[in-house]
C-alpha cells in the first residue's frame, strides 16, 4: 500500500500547514511507514493510506515522488 505522509523536517519542530511538507511511501502498515522514516528525525503529523482513486489522482501531480526507504 502506498501511504502519504505530512510532516515537519525537524522533530521539535511545531507543526504550522505553510511548513507541512509530504511524501510518499509503500509500506504493509502505518506502524512500518513508523519504522522506514525514524532514522529521519522527522515530526510526523499525519500518515494517510491512499485508495486506488486517490493514488491516481496523487499521480497527477508535479511532486508525486515514491521514497524508497528502507
Amino acid at each position: 500500500m502506498i501511504y502519504k505522509v505530512f510532516y515537519q523536517e525537524q522533530r521539535g519542530e511545531v507543526p504550522v500547514r505553510e511548513r507541512t511538507q509530504s511524501l510518499y511511501i509503500e509500506a504493509d502498515s502505518e506502524k512500518e511507514v513508523r519504522n522506514k522514516l525514524f532514522d529521519r528525525n522527522y515530526n510526523i503529523e499525519f500518515i494517510h493510506p491512499l485508495n486506488e482513486a486517490h493514488l491516481n489522482y496523487e499521480k497527477q501531480s508535479d511532486h508525486f515522488k515514491l521514497e524508497n526507504a528502507q
